[in-house]
């Protein structure tokens, strides 16, 4: 018995759509951060992590914000991941 997915064995399958470019959950996600003043660590490409809260962003950077230490503008191409960070400040 050979396995044809869901919906009516043998029948015609839709074909699947690609999923769009984008879907401006980065924004709402970057605000919600912004916001909140979550901590977050950033990894560049280069390989170094900073520290600090997304104060502000746009389509192409984010500003963040550090504790004793200058704000940051980095570049969105520049960025492998942001990630919250757990205690560093509420």
């Amino acid at each position: 018995m050979s396995f044809h997915g869901q919906g009516t064995p043998g029948g015609p399958r839709k074909p699947k759509s690609t999923p769009p470019e984008e879907t401006s959950e980065e924004a709402a996600y970057l605000k919600s951060l912004g916001e909140k003043q979550k901590p977050v660590s950033i990894k560049l490409a280069d390989g170094e992590v900073v520290y600090g809260w997304i104060e502000y962003y746009d389509k192409n950077m984010v500003r963040l914000t550090r504790e004793d230490k200058p704000n940051l503008f980095i570049f969105k191409h520049e960025i492998m991941y942001i990630a919250e960070d757990g205690g560093r400040r509420k």
